[in-house]
This record gives C-alpha cells, sequence and structure tokens, in this order.
C-alpha cells in the first residue's frame, strides 16, 4: 500500500466519477482523447431556452455517465475490500473504512484507488501495462520539472501534473472494468459488448471483433460489437487461406496495426461503414498457444499509437484469449441469427439494383404457419406510394404496410406461393394498389418475386407510358434503320434525333442539313429525284417521299429514302415539314443481288434445258421409243424405250435387234453407270461397238469381252451392264451371256421364270474378263424378255423381291407381243426414276 500511496502525489482537484474524461497528457494521439461535453453547448447562453436545456442534457449526461461507472466498478471495490479483508485480517466494515481513507489521502477515488490495490496485489499484464503508463507519466513530470518555462510560477504545481496522473488512473480503471465485465459475461458476444464500452471506446475505437482461430486456419467471428447484425452474419466465418485483416493479425506476433483500410485492400468486417477507417489486429494468446485474434476499428485513419496504448490492447487481446480458450463454434443448432443469411445476401442484390426491391422473410404464427412476411429491407430505390419514408416500412409486417395486398391483385397469394414452391413468378402490367390515407391509389407495374433460400425478392417497376412508349419508338427507330426530323420553315429551327445524325455520319454537335441542302448531300445522278421530292412537298404541300444516294463525309455512299409531310396553319400556310430518312442500303444491295442470281439461275437452267435436249435428241436418234420391228418367219421382234421423266436424269440405257450378215439375229440390252451427256455418248460407243464386233461371227461371250476391252480402255474408264445373245431361226435356240446384268425371262404359257444365271462381270471393271455362255432351246409361242433395271428396280424392296414381282406381272401373256410390252410398261412399279429399255421376241 505505501508503494502505491508514494507513487501518488497530492492533487488539489476533487475526487472524480472513473467514466470522467481526463485531460489529454503531452503528445497523445487524437483518436485516443476521450470527449468532454459538446462545445457547442458550452458557446450557448445559459439564460436562453436552448442554453437551458443543454445544460440540462449535459448534467443528465453527467448523472447517467456516473452512475454507469459507479455500476461498472463496483465489481471492482467489493474485490479490493477482498484483497484488504485478506491482507489486514480485519472484517469486510473496518477494509471498507481503510479503503475510503487511504483513498482520502491519496487524492483519488475510491474505484482508482481499489484499482491500484487489485494491481499490486495481482501483478498480471494489466498492473504491468498500468505501471508502463506510470512510468511514462512520471518522466513527462521530470521534464517538465527540468524545463523552467513549463511553469509560470516555477514550481510545477500539482495541477500541473493532474492530466498525466488522470490518465494513468483512468487506463488502469478501464483496463480493470473491462476485465471485470469479461469475467462476468456469459459469452464471447458480451465480452466483445464490454470491451468496447469499457475500454476501446474511449480511446476513439467504434467497433470490435472477436475471432476464434480453427485448427484448420478457419477464423470464426465469435463476438463482435459495433457492427450491424447483418454485416456481423454476413462475416460469421472465414475459410482457410483467404487474406483478411484478422488472417493478418493472426501470423504477425505483434499485430497489425494499419493507418487506413482502403490502402490495403484486405476486407474486413465492416469493411463498407468504415472504409477508411484505422484497424488493429492483434493476437490472443496465452501459454504460447493463440486462440484467436482481436480486431479493432476507428472511423477515421490512425495515428501512430504510443507504448501504452499498445501494451491497453495487448491486454486486452489477453483477456480475449481467456474468454476463447472455452469458446466452442456454433455447429448450426444454436440461436439463429438475429438475420437470416439468406436475407442478408439479398439485401446486398436488392441495394444493386434501380427498381424498388423489397426482401421479405416469413412471418410464423403460432402453430408455424405463414401468416404473413415481414420486411426485412429496402433498398435505396425504393418509394413508399404512400410517401412514408424507408426505415417505417423496413421492419413491418407487409400485410400491415400494405394491406390491399391481398386484395384483387393477389399479390399476397403469389408471393405465398413462390416462397412454397421456389418457382419465379413474372407479371407485366400488373395492378397493384396502396391504401394512402384510406384511399386506394392504383398504379400499373411488372411485378419480380423470386425465393432464394429462406427469403424472397420482391421488386417492381412502375410503368411509365411515355417512357415506355418513347423506349418503343426509339427500338422501332434503331432495328428500322429511321431518323426522324422536323424543320420549322420560319424560324430556321431544324430538330434530328440521334439516329438520323448517325444516318448522315455526322457527329451530334454539329448542325443539321436543311431540306433545301439536300441535293448538296446527294450523288448527282438523283439530284432530279430530289428536285421532284422538294417540289411536290414545298412548292405543291402534299407529302412526298423519294430514294437518292447519301453522300457522307467519311465517304461512305448510303442508299437512303425520305418521306416528308408539310404541317399548314389555319390560313394555309406552311410552317413545319416534319419526315424521317430511312436507311435502305442492306434492300437496295440485296435486291442487286437477288436479281444477279435470278439471271445467273435463269442462264444456268437455260444451259441445262439445252444441254438435256441436245441428249436427248442424240438419244432417241440412236434408240427411237418404238422401233419398226424386223421381218423375219417364224419369229416376232418389239423393243421398247422409256425415257426417265426427269429430263436431268437422261441415262445411258440401250437397246439393239438386228439381223447378222449369217442369218443369227443379234438381241441386247445394256446400262451405262451415270446419266447426262457423257452417259448418252458413252451409251453410243458400247452400242456400235457391240454391232460392229457382232458381224465377226463371234459368240456372245467372245463380244462381250471384246466390248469389255472397249469400255476399259476406249471410252474413258465407263463402266456398264450388258447380256447379250444371238438367236438361230432354224434351230430355234438361244446362246447368251450376261455382263452384270439381270438375266432375261423366259415366260412359256402360264409360267414365268428367269433364265438361270451365268457368270460374268461388269464391263470396265478390269482390263481383261471371260464371260460364261448358256444355250436355251425355244418352243412355239415361247417369249423371251430382256431389260434393264428401270423395269422392276424400287427402293424399298431388293432385286429378288422386284424380279418375283416381275414374274407375276408378265404372264399371262396378252395376244400379241406389242400389247405384251406394252402392258409391263404400264404396271412398272419401279419408283427409281430410271430410264427402261425392253426387248422381247416371241417364237411363231
Amino acid at each position: 500500500m505505501s508503494k502505491s500511496e508514494q507513487s501518488r502525489e497530492p492533487a488539489a482537484a476533487a475526487p472524480r466519477e472513473a467514466s470522467a474524461a481526463p485531460s489529454p497528457a503531452p503528445g497523445p494521439p487524437q483518436s485516443c482523447a476521450l470527449d468532454g461535453p459538446a462545445v457547442g453547448m458550452r458557446t450557448l447562453t445559459p439564460l436562453s431556452p436552448v442554453g437551458r436545456l443543454a445544460a440540462t442534457v449535459d448534467r443528465l449526461s453527467s448523472e447517467v455517465r456516473a452512475a454507469q461507472a459507479e455500476a461498472e466498478g463496483r465489481a471492482l471495490i467489493e474485490l479490493a475490500k477482498g484483497i484488504l479483508v485478506a491482507r489486514l485480517g480485519c472484517g469486510p466494515a473496518q477494509a471498507a473504512r481503510q479503503l475510503a481513507e487511504l483513498a482520502e489521502q491519496s487524492r483519488a477515488t475510491p474505484l482508482e484507488f481499489a484499482v491500484d490495490v487489485i494491481n499490486q496485489a495481482a501483478r498480471d499484464r494489466m498492473s504491468e501495462v498500468t505501471d508502463a503508463f506510470l512510468t511514462a507519466t512520471a518522466a513527462v513530470r521530470s521534464e517538465s520539472a527540468r524545463d523552467p518555462g513549463s511553469d509560470r510560477d516555477g514550481g510545477g504545481s500539482g495541477r500541473d501534473r493532474q492530466p498525466a496522473e488522470t490518465g494513468a488512473g483512468s487506463a488502469a480503471v478501464r483496463l480493470r472494468a473491462a476485465e471485470s465485465g469479461a469475467l462476468a459475461a456469459g459469452d464471447t458476444q458480451a465480452v466483445a459488448d464490454s470491451l468496447l464500452e469499457q475500454a476501446l471506446r474511449p480511446l476513439g475505437a467504434v467497433a470490435v471483433a472477436i475471432w476464434a482461430a480453427g485448427y484448420d486456419g478457419s477464423l470464426t467471428l465469435a463476438g463482435s460489437a459495433g457492427f450491424s447484425p447483418a454485416e456481423a452474419t454476413r462475416w460469421r466465418y472465414v475459410p482457410p487461406d483467404v487474406a483478411t485483416v484478422a488472417r493478418s493479425g493472426l501470423t504477425e506476433r505483434a499485430g497489425q496495426w494499419i493507418t487506413s483500410l482502403a490502402e490495403t485492400g484486405l476486407p474486413s468486417v465492416g469493411r463498407h461503414q468504415y472504409p477508411d477507417g484505422g484497424r488493429v489486429a492483434v493476437p490472443a494468446g496465452t501459454g504460447g498457444r493463440l486462440h484467436g485474434v482481436l480486431e479493432i476499428a476507428w472511423p477515421a485513419p490512425l495515428v501512430p499509437q504510443p507504448p501504452q496504448v499498445v501494451r491497453q490492447v495487448e491486454a486486452l487481446a489477453e483477456l480475449c484469449a481467456h474468454t476463447l480458450e472455452s469458446y466452442t463454434p456454433p455447429n448450426g443448432a444454436g440461436q439463429q441469427p438475429r438475420v437470416m443469411p439468406d436475407a442478408v445476401e439479398l439485401m446486398d442484390l436488392a441495394d444493386g439494383l434501380y427498381d424498388p426491391a423489397l426482401v421479405l422473410v416469413p412471418h410464423l404464427d403460432a402453430e408455424g404457419h405463414l401468416a404473413d412476411f415481414r420486411i426485412q429491407h429496402v433498398n435505396e430505390s425504393f418509394m413508399d406510394p404512400a410517401g412514408r419514408p424507408r426505415a417505417v416500412v423496413s421492419g413491418a409486417l407487409l400485410l400491415e404496410a400494405y394491406p390491399l395486398a391481398a386484395g384483387d391483385s393477389e399479390l399476397f397469394r403469389h408471393l405465398e406461393r413462390v416462397y412454397a414452391t421456389g418457382e419465379p413468378f413474372r407479371a407485366r402490367r400488373m395492378n397493384l394498389t396502396a391504401l394512402v390515407d384510406q384511399v386506394a391509389l392504383s398504379a400499373v407495374a411488372d411485378i419480380s418475386v423470386s425465393r432464394h433460400g429462406n427469403a424472397v425478392l420482391l421488386i417492381w417497376r412502375i410503368e411509365d407510358e411515355t417512357a415506355r412508349l418513347a423506349s418503343l419508338l426509339q427500338h422501332a427507330q434503331r432495328l428500322g434503320r429511321i431518323g426522324g426530323f422536323e424543320e420549322n420553315l420560319l424560324t430556321g429551327e431544324i430538330t434530328w434525333n440521334g439516329q438520323l445524325f448517325d444516318l448522315y455520319g455526322r457527329p451530334r454537335t454539329s448542325t443539321p442539313v436543311r431540306l433545301e441542302e439536300l441535293a448538296a448531300h446527294a450523288h448527282p445522278d438523283d439530284a432530279v429525284a430530289i428536285g421532284r421530292f422538294l417540289r411536290t412537298l414545298l412548292h405543291h404541300r402534299r407529302p412526298a417521299s423519294a430514294a437518292f444516294r447519301l453522300q457522307r463525309p467519311d465517304g461512305v455512299t448510303r442508299h437512303v429514302r425520305v418521306v416528308a409531310e408539310p404541317v399548314l396553319d389555319t390560313d394555309d400556310r406552311l410552317l413545319v415539314v416534319r419526315g424521317a430518312y430511312q436507311d435502305i442500303s442492306a434492300q437496295h444491295w440485296t435486291e442487286v443481288a437477288l436479281a444477279a442470281t435470278r439471271d445467273q439461275l435463269a442462264h444456268t437452267e437455260q444451259q441445262a434445258i439445252e444441254r438435256n435436249r441436245l441428249t436427248l435428241q442424240l438419244q432417241h436418234a440412236i434408240m427411237p421409243p418404238a422401233q419398226t420391228p424386223l421381218k423375219m418367219p417364224e419369229l416376232q421382234v418389239a423393243v421398247r424405250y422409256r425415257p426417265a421423266e426427269t429430263e436431268q436424269l437422261v441415262g445411258g440405257d440401250w437397246y439393239d435387234a438386228v439381223m447378222l450378215p449369217n442369218g443369227l439375229v443379234l438381241l441386247c440390252v445394256g446400262d451405262v453407270a451415270g446419266h447426262g451427256i457423257e452417259a448418252a455418248t458413252s451409251m453410243v460407243v458400247l452400242r456400235n461397238a457391240l454391232r460392229g464386233l457382232a458381224v465377226t461371227g463371234a459368240g456372245p461371250g467372245q463380244l462381250l469381252s471384246w466390248l469389255n476391252i472397249v469400255a476399259h480402255h476406249l471410252t474413258g474408264g465407263v463402266t456398264a451392264t450388258a447380256v447379250c445373245g444371238l438367236y438361230d431361226p432354224a434351230r430355234r435356240t438361244l446362246r447368251w451371256a450376261r455382263a452384270g446384268h439381270l438375266p432375261p425371262v423366259l415366260v412359256r404359257g402360264v409360267r414365268a421364270e428367269r433364265l438361270p444365271l451365268v457368270r460374268g462381270m461388269l464391263l470396265g471393271a478390269v482390263a481383261e474378263a471371260a464371260y460364261e455362255e448358256a444355250e436355251v432351246q425355244l418352243a412355239g409361242e415361247d417369249t423371251l424378255l430382256m431389260y434393264t433395271d428401270g423395269l422392276i428396280e424400287r427402293r424399298d424392296r431388293s432385286v429378288e423381291e422386284a424380279l418375283d414381282q416381275l414374274l407375276t406381272t408378265v404372264s399371262p401373256t396378252p395376244t400379241t407381243l406389242d400389247q405384251h410390252l406394252d402392258r409391263l410398261l404400264t404396271y412398272s412399279r419401279s419408283d427409281t426414276d430410271d430410264d427402261t429399255c425392253l426387248v422381247g421376241i416371241r417364237v411363231g
């Protein structure tokens, strides 16, 4: 006790309350000083009503602070009494008297003296900070004593030393009061509140956050004070490896003392509330183990702090560490946050919208059913139809603020459905009704309702008919490349819209072009059309239009159509001309391209028609559709050729039936691959070659071998199929061979059958090929048919099925051979639109 008494010098000042503001010692920062009574109140005249009111407020504030200080210090005084009871061996009443006498002797308040007793007994970090502060103030007093000019009285009175002593006593009281409040607190949130009110606000701080460090390097906001509930909820958890102010304080043993948060660029809680303020992040640990971080926020940039303040903050961090030792992070089953996370996120989203928006959270009745929605937040664009402030609407129940939402608009029903199903609701031109002074006012709006987690976002856009029509007109002009104008012929004032300036390629600050100067901006060849347009419009005073080529200043020529009408006054005088220009360049060049394409298509079509005509003429010249039949005893020969239905598909089918010099009859049909003039010319080559080779008297197999050489070497490598037969009228036998072609069909009586296949390769496929021959004996009334695939081929059937269908068609045999061939062509089921050759013989 004696040491504590000797460390204090008598002071003339009366005892002070613990919450009274000490005078600042030389050099402490502005952010650390305690605020005294408002300067403005002290300058008021005491006799004026405002002065009296200010004095009353000042007196009541002092009484409140004194009462708070007394309540906060009662626990410290009781603790000091307990220490005296233990040391002096006296009772509580005697210890109280001893404490009061010693406090009076040392010229200190009972609370300050009680803190001295506790510091002397505890010798902990708090007492070390107080001793350091006392040492610093003693050094200031010694310096003042050595400086003669520092004391006008020459002796350095106790009144001059009082600020330093008071600062030391106040710091000790603040720290012990904060410690007492923290020990009495039930959770870290209460600890944060106590630290801010007891120890940090006197230092100029406005907010505090206590972070608990996780084993994985994450940070959990265990408690905070001075930040909004929404901000605290948003920052309730920081994942590992995320750089924040608190994490930087966790990694630095001495902590982080940041002058301005904006200069670091680090995110932190309350960044939007105090963007330029100072920050301090000090690690909170005990026994070599870090349990978390103490983060303190100032509203303004933080100047460098003296060592005494730094040690005070470190002592507070150590106090937080003892609290964090027993802290358990919530697992989600605890108390719900004051603002739901879904609503917090929506609040940020709503604040970024330009349309009015409300964030709604469900309000349940006693049975847990949805009864209403609470308006959790309204954004800055919100304007209440009833003219109420945003603060009045925010926090109210929806049906209390807008009872007609449950009316004809069924807005509340839509909100219920969105909340229940999660399906968004959109409505155009919905009628909203608000009750203003018992008068229902309606407005038309576009509505958007969406659910986000457990919250609902309601957005509406009140329809402005004028703005809507102006926007519609603007988009129509943009899409149609139309620019409007109006020219007052009396005043000379010309009005252009922005689209017309763009059409002319002129800046919007330039002077619009008068109608009479239009020819100077057009192609010279369009001067006549423009002159006719102006005469009709200005002289005859009738609406007019014209198309011309606009020559822009940038050298680009645009095809433009101008339409205008005159506006006359009551005396039939021309006042105003208004109209529009339309850029028709795309339409013009499209029409030019279409005209050129049509010409090219017509030319190409004409060429194709001429080519097909020549091909068809060539084919018909060689193979007429109906050839004069051969005149032979005991034998009828008939041929048919059916061209393709489409002229572009003129093919290479061919036939031949001719009497040879040796008395045999050459019968053959063939099909050259492909269509067009190339197939037709190749067919001519093969048909004539076979005729020439047949006069040699060789058999059909040899003839096809020679014809294969012709197809492979002399026709440019074409491929073809063919069947070749030599009929001997004397013996009534047919020797035949085939080169990849369909076999002949023999009709005998009421039965039709295919001749057995003989081996034979496609013509032109290889350089040399051998072809097998077969011989068939014919009898009287027998009919033999040779044909190309155009007679039977179908896309939906195989060749075998098509051949079977042919066999049912060829029997029974009609009266004459010509009728037989015509019947086959008529009832042919081919769907390939290919040309067809058909050769038939009947033995007499």
